[in-house]
């Protein structure tokens, strides 16, 4: 249907919504903005993409990917304030992890998350990712293997 989550390439058209998404204070210490995410993909844009999370005409979200060295990472994953809580964060991790899977055959995926951040900690666990012994600079890598 129309309000389908969908992941659409960051592209001329959705950029500046990408750009003015919330992310609220709760995580603002725990998530990158999106421009910063943007420009990280430029310096790595041979093994980076970065998504906007969309529900119709809406730009709800944002995700960064990496895929360098048979290493797949969710860089950075957004969904606005306005738009938590109503499951449209775990459609697009979904969607996420499919992406992985059906372009690049992933056998695990990883992702940093802040370890204060509580909260993004239990989402992906509901999704099946596990906590690694793994830290970078106060964030744990959490794991999904496929």
């Amino acid at each position: 249907g129309e309000d389908m989550i969908r992941l659409e390439s960051v592209c001329e058209e959705n950029f500046q919504k990408v750009i003015d998404l919330k992310r609220g204070t709760d995580v603002a210490d725990f998530v990158d903005e999106p421009i910063y995410s943007l420009a990280e993909a430029v310096l790595y844009k041979e093994s980076s993409e970065c998504f906007a999370i969309c529900k119709g005409d809406l730009v709800i979200g944002f995700v960064s990917i990496y895929f360098g060295e048979e290493n797949c990472q969710i860089i950075n994953f957004l969904v606005d304030k306005d738009f938590r809580g109503c499951g449209y964060g775990s459609e697009a991790a979904r969607l996420c992890i499919d992406y992985f899977k059906e372009n690049f055959s992933a056998k695990r995926i990883s992702l940093p998350v802040h370890e204060e951040n509580f909260g993004a900690q239990k989402f992906w666990e509901r999704l099946g990712f596990k906590k690694s012994e793994t830290k970078e600079d106060g964030y744990v890598f959490m794991r999904l293997y496929l």
